[in-house]
C-alpha cells in the first residue's frame, strides 16, 4: 500500500517506532477530542498507517473495521474499544490474563 506518510517517521510515530495502539492514541487531544465520534475519526485519519509489530503496517481504516461503539466518551473508552477489536482481528499480540495466547496471528 502506498502510504500518506512513513510509519516510522514524524507523523507515524513521533522519529521512532511505536506500535499500535500509541500510534492511534497520538491522533487524539485527551481533553479536546471527546466525546469521539468513530466515523468522524476514521474518515479524518483511516488511510494513515498503524505499525503493528517490527514486520507489519495496516490502516487505521483495518483496525476500526471491527470497533463496534460509534462514539467514545472518554480516552480510556477508546482504548477498551481498539484494544478489543486489535485482539479479535488478530492486529495485536498482547492478550490480557486469562486469554488464549495461541490466537496471535499479528
Amino acid at each position: 500500500m502506498d502510504w500518506p506518510h512513513d510509519p516510522d517517521g514524524e507523523e507515524g510515530s513521533e522519529g521512532m517506532r511505536k506500535y499500535g495502539m500509541a500510534v492511534i492514541a497520538k491522533k487524539v487531544d485527551e481533553d479536546g477530542d471527546f466525546p469521539l465520534a468513530r466515523e468522524e475519526f476514521v474518515a479524518e485519519y483511516g488511510d494513515d498507517p498503524i505499525r503493528l509489530n517490527y514486520a507489519k503496517v495496516v490502516s487505521l481504516r483495518e483496525i476500526f473495521e471491527g470497533v463496534d461503539a460509534e462514539e467514545f466518551e472518554t480516552i480510556v473508552d477508546m482504548h477498551k474499544e481498539v484494544g478489543k477489536a486489535m485482539r479479535a482481528g488478530g492486529f495485536w499480540d498482547y492478550h490480557p490474563v486469562g486469554a488464549d495466547p495461541e490466537k496471535k496471528s499479528a
